[in-house]
């Protein structure tokens, strides 16, 4: 597939969800390419970047996007709180059929989200991208110590949560809205090891997740210390068993309930 969307999916509209912390170099790169995306592709669409407490002008950035694009929205964390709270924060807020969040570097470049799409229309509740089931897709190989790392890290997931995908790591991933409401209301893991946590509670509750390989670059720039940040997802790998044991995941937390969205304009309608 090329990346092209088949008619069937015109009819959905989308939400693309942008985690951020100091990224406006990146989104000023970054932002054109999906916007070119969701109009080549002809979507009803929006764009939502959600600022986790950036020091930099990341928000001037996007705000300077979004006067003159109505499709691209701005969030606000209240303060720096990790990746997966902007994830949850943005696709909670977020009013498309289908949602998926990328990094702001787009490491997998925006034009593989049609492959996500397609295994959403094909009846698949999660669609995640997988950097390792085509290795051959990878423009740029991480450094030989990032993929031990990354190694480890999955062989500890499959021990601990019984999570069998070769790539569950990979910040490029698509959901129905029902998996949303499903998942992302129950999650509490807000830094880097956010995304085992929603792959565990897709299976807890026999959502139909597919892995899909994508196009991905390395990029050097990354924000990840394999090391210390590793040590950190670690803990809270082991987090998610303990609350899987106490009973924690039975029912959505009211603490994590959807917050009012915001004013907006109109999702911008395909034609």
């Amino acid at each position: 597939m090329n990346g092209r969307l088949s008619c069937r999916c015109w009819t959905l509209t989308y939400s693309f969800v942008i985690p951020a912390y100091n990224e406006s170099e990146r989104l000023a790169v970054s932002l054109p390419k999906v916007l070119d995306y969701t109009h080549q592709q002809r979507l009803s669409a929006e764009i939502i970047v959600v600022n986790d407490g950036s020091v930099d002008d990341t928000a001037d950035v996007v705000r300077r996007f979004a006067a003159m694009n109505s499709e691209i929205r701005l969030l606000e964390n209240p303060g720096n709180r990790g990746k997966g709270y902007s994830v949850r924060n943005g696709v909670l807020h977020a009013r498309g059929d289908v949602m998926l969040f990328t990094d702001a570097d787009l490491s997998s470049p925006i034009y593989e989200a049609g492959k996500l799409f397609e295994a959403i229309g094909q009846g698949a509740d999660l669609a995640i991208g997988s950097r390792w089931l085509q290795t051959d897709l990878q423009t740029e190989r991480q450094p030989w110590h990032r993929q031990l790392y990354g190694r480890l890290f999955n062989l500890g997931l499959r021990i601990v949560l019984g999570l069998k995908y070769r790539d569950t790591q990979c910040g490029f991933k698509a959901f129905t809205r029902a998996a949303v409401q499903t998942i992302f209301l129950r999650q509490h893991v807000e830094r880097w090891g956010f995304d085992p946590e929603l792959l565990f509670l897709a299976d807890k509750f026999k959502l139909q997740t597919v892995e899909v390989p994508v196009e991905w670059a390395h990029d050097h720039r990354s924000k990840i210390n394999p090391l210390r940040d590793g040590l950190k997802m670690g803990v809270e790998i082991l987090l998610v068993r303990w609350n899987d044991l106490r009973g924690i995941y039975r029912h959505p937390s009211p603490a994590l309930e959807a917050p009012e969205v915001e004013p907006a304009p109109p999702m911008r309608i395909a034609k």
